[in-house]
């Protein structure tokens, strides 16, 4: 009689344990979501009305120049300052050629002039004589000695536009244990300016090799020709 109950009660356990497994264990890859687990129901937004898209078409195709920069903006560069007003003259001649919007302005200022090599702070007329001696025999034939009121004594060894020629020749006084370096030199007078509108797509890359980084103004720093 003992025996037989404690089978029963082993059946009973072997029963419970596997009602729990069949519960647990649903079928592989399926998850049941309640509807109100989904949120509130997505609503797709109506697309543009034709006659919006049209009217932006109209503007872009419209060839006014105002409507057009309301759309794509506007893009300027200014070329200079240029010395000579033929030399802004030749600028201008060309781009306004290639169907840019272009305009010549004039200004007065401090204009570049070049990059000037010198030895400043000189005691007195014996040791510039020294000084030139020494850059004549160090093949340095151009320089002269020149006596300012403002500046005093120095030294002059040359007037350059190119700034890697003005760095090579203080570069060769240094070597003759002279104090040389480069100042720039300006002086006041009109500059002449080009003002250029780019069409969409075109850039000024070719611009800039023509005339350097320096003298080729863009975005905020240039000036749109007047309409």
């Amino acid at each position: 009689m003992r025996n037989l109950l404690l089978l029963l009660l082993l059946a009973n356990i072997l029963y419970f344990v596997w009602g729990s497994f069949v519960r647990d264990n649903g079928e592989p890859g399926v998850a049941i979501v309640s509807e109100s687990d989904l949120g509130p129901p997505l609503t797709v937004a109506e697309a543009a009305e034709a006659e919006e898209v049209e009217s932006v078409g109209a503007v872009l195709d419209s060839g006014e120049p105002s409507a057009l920069e309301a759309v794509v903006g506007r893009s300027c560069v200014t070329i200079g300052p240029f010395r000579a007003n033929t030399d802004a003259d030749t600028a201008l001649t060309e781009y306004a050629g290639e169907g840019m919007p272009t305009a010549l302005r004039s200004a007065h200022g401090e204009i570049f002039v070049g990059h000037w090599v010198q030895i400043r702070n000189i005691a007195d007329n014996l040791t510039a004589n020294e000084m030139l001696e020494k850059l004549h025999g160090g093949g340095l034939t151009d320089a002269y000695l020149v006596t300012s009121e403002e500046d005093g004594l120095y030294i002059s060894l040359g007037l350059f536009g190119d700034e890697s020629r003005a760095e090579k020749v203080e570069l060769q006084a240094k070597s003759l244990e002279l104090p040389a370096d480069i100042i720039p030199k300006t002086r006041e007078g009109t500059m002449f300016f080009v003002d250029i509108a780019l069409p969409p797509g075109r850039g000024a890359g070719a611009m800039i090799e023509k005339y350097g980084e320096s003298k080729v103004l863009l975005r905020d720093a240039a000036t749109c020709p007047e309409p």
